[in-house]
């Protein structure tokens, strides 16, 4: 009996198609963001965003502070919608990252970043929305309708549109070339069924998703779709911070994800999971460099920055199997009757 893909399947494949439409739709809108950047000359880039979407932010924040040099503070939505409180963000320009754009506390911060005198920069899958209509910028994505719980294209969609505005801003050549390869890399992505990753996750109760950079970002999101739709608890770390206190819990067979590109961390990363599988940790990469582990190679963009979006690519379809495999639906969020409210 042939077994229907699931949505988030599905929506993981679309990620490519998704990807090259939003980077050719919104090169106006890099350009017009690139402008205000060189009028403004802000001393700081601001941000809101929950869930997926915060990842997705973390992501931009290092892409921001390594590209531009430009500090990036994640301010919280309650700051505003909770405790009221007046911003002074000066020059600062403020990016929200959302799929629906109509989250009321969001919107709050969006609002109040306005008053503080920011210029706003709505990141939105919905750009006909309360935050889209009220942003002094809108970023469409353009990933269109996400049915799947578990968000993978709008979260792709999302990291790629934020690297295009560094990209812009910097103008990175070799950003804008790993851009321009993005769409094609994400397409070329396979994963075999069956796989190492795949099979020791199904098993298991626990792991660490590690990263340095822009990769801590996309271990962020992978430790959270291993919780959402696999019920695996997985904690993110820096691989630079987990090799102080979280090491503790490492004892033999117990699996450390790594997301591994071959940027200026890599080293680093190298020896800190060396280290770790001394101590009894069983490495599982996802990268395209060849490692001494057993891993997911996947393709390269030319950026090394951009690597890890691709590698998230691989990762989502190897959730996906281990989720059904755990007996879980991963179009259906575990818990059902526990939730309460949509954001």
């Amino acid at each position: 009996m042939t077994v229907s893909p699931t949505l988030m399947l599905q929506e993981t494949e679309q990620a490519a198609s998704v990807v090259a439409a939003m980077l050719k739709d919104q090169k106006p809108v890099f350009e017009e963001i690139a402008a205000v950047f060189a009028s403004r000359k802000p001393a700081l880039i601001s941000t809101c965003a929950r869930g997926s979407s915060d990842h997705a932010a973390t992501f931009f924040k290092y892409l921001a502070e390594i590209r531009l040099g430009l500090p990036v503070a994640a301010i919280g939505p309650s700051v505003a919608s909770v405790y009221d409180a007046p911003l002074q963000l000066g020059s600062a320009v403020h990016f929200t990252v959302s799929q629906s754009g109509a989250s009321p506390d969001i919107v709050a911060m969006q609002r109040a970043a306005k008053k503080g005198g920011a210029v706003t920069v709505a990141v939105v899958n919905v750009t006909d929305s309360p935050l889209g209509n009220e942003a002094d910028i809108v970023l469409g994505i353009g990933a269109g309708p996400e049915k799947s719980v578990a968000a993978t294209k709008s979260f792709i969609a999302s990291a790629a549109a934020l690297a295009g505005v560094i990209a812009a801003v910097s103008k990175d050549s070799t950003m804008q070339g790993g851009l321009d390869q993005l769409p094609e890399a994400l397409g070329a992505v396979q994963v075999d069924a069956g796989n190492a990753l795949e099979n020791i996750l199904a098993e298991k109760q626990s792991l660490f998703i590690g990263g340095r950079g822009p990769s801590m970002a996309i271990a962020l999101e992978a430790a959270l779709k291993a919780k959402e739709t696999s019920a695996i608890h997985a904690e993110a770390f820096s691989l630079a911070e987990l090799m102080h206190g979280p090491m503790r819990l490492v004892e033999k067979g117990f699996p450390i994800v790594a997301f591994v590109s071959q940027d200026q961390a890599y080293q680093h990363n190298l020896q800190a999971l060396k280290h770790l599988e001394s101590i009894g940790g069983n490495i599982l990469a996802i990268s395209p460099l060849d490692l001494p582990w057993s891993q997911i190679k996947t393709p390269a963009t030319g950026s090394a920055l951009l690597d890890p979006l691709v590698s998230l690519g691989a990762y989502y379809r190897v959730i996906e199997a281990v989720t059904r495999r755990r007996g879980f639906n991963p179009d259906k969020p575990l818990n059902l009757n526990k939730v309460t409210e949509t954001v």
